[in-house]
Parts: structure tokens; C-alpha cells; sequence
């Protein structure tokens, strides 16, 4: 059986563009790739405030589900300019992402849908028994 998790605020993405932020099935969580847009807030074009928007809305998904960033078993980022923004992206990340770390992948590509967007975050999570 599979649930979707689907915070309020995000209702759209299920409704619009037909597909759930996330979807829990035997306890873990999968969760769609995140970028920092919001229907409140412009994209930042600054990196680090952009990569802090990114966790922050990550943040909601998992709230969403009753999950943290303790509960990230892995995780795989789309970077825009990936050496260009290495070094600020990790020292956001580790403001949110704390010891055991979770198995992560970061992978540069050209372009992402979300104009603006330099990042991309997609997580699993499972949930604590």
C-alpha cells in the first residue's frame, strides 16, 4: 500500500502537475526533488539564501510525513554549477544534515525546470518504528 504525503501548502504540485511530493509505502518515504520555489517567495538569486530556502521547504515535506532530517536515509542533489557552489551548498547542508549522515549523491546537470533554481534535493526517509 502506498500513501501520499502531501502538505497543504504544496497541494498544487499533486493537483496540477500530477505528482505527490511524497509517497510512504512500508515505511519509508520517498520524496520528489525539491528546489527552493514557493508560491510566496521569489527564488533567491543568492546561493547560500537559496540553498537555505531548499532545506527549509524540504523541511516542510518531511514535517508533512512526521519525519525530520534525522530520518534521511539518502539523499541525491541536482546542482546547476556544481564545483562552482560545492563548498556553499555543503555548508548549508551540514547546518540541517547532522551526524549519521545519510548516503548522498550530488550530481551536476545543465538545466532544472525551476527557473532560478541552482539546486534540486531528493530524499529518502524512513520512519521510525
Amino acid at each position: 500500500m502506498k500513501n501520499p504525503i502531501i502538505p497543504t501548502e504544496f497541494a498544487h504540485y499533486y493537483n496540477e502537475w500530477h505528482f505527490s511530493p511524497g509517497i510512504e509505502s512500508n515505511g519509508l518515504v520517498f520524496f520528489s526533488g525539491v528546489t527552493a520555489s514557493r508560491q510566496d517567495k521569489e527564488i533567491s538569486v543568492n546561493p547560500e539564501e537559496q540553498f537555505h530556502d531548499v532545506f527549509l521547504k524540504l523541511k516542510d515535506y518531511l514535517q508533512a510525513a512526521d519525519l525530520s532530517f534525522d530520518d534521511i536515509l539518502e539523499m541525491t542533489t541536482y546542482h546547476i554549477d556544481l564545483k562552482k557552489h560545492f563548498i556553499v551548498f555543503s555548508n548549508v547542508k551540514d547546518q540541517y544534515i547532522k551526524k549519521p549522515f545519510p548516503a548522498w549523491t550530488a550530481v551536476g546537470v545543465s538545466e532544472l525546470i525551476t527557473n532560478n533554481a541552482l539546486v534540486e534535493i531528493r530524499v529518502i526517509a524512513k520512519k521510525q518504528l
